[in-house]
């Protein structure tokens, strides 16, 4: 089923390459949308696609990325709008 999520990912995420990863794990699964740091630290996500496909990019990123650690993941499921063609760093 394809949905949007807009996501929140706490921790050390800033200065370790997290957009980057974030940009070819969603290319990766066929996921589209953009991230961007956020100034308390934080980095912000929008993602559309299979909703398998972008929780396995939200694993990927909680779990396997090298420098980052994530502390805590806010998700909101929305209905996607289907407004974007490819995934972006903001």
């Amino acid at each position: 089923m394809t949905s949007r999520a807009e996501v929140r990912f706490r921790g050390r995420v800033q200065g370790v390459h997290f957009r980057e990863f974030t940009r070819r794990f969603s290319k990766r699964l066929g996921v589209t949308g953009w991230v961007k740091n956020m100034p308390d630290g934080s980095v912000e996500a929008v993602f559309e696609g299979e909703s398998e496909a972008i929780e396995e990019v939200i694993r990927l990123l909680s779990e396997d990325h090298p420098n980052a650690r994530v502390d805590h993941v806010d998700i909101i499921w929305l209905p996607p709008k289907n407004e974007f063609s490819t995934f972006e760093i903001h």
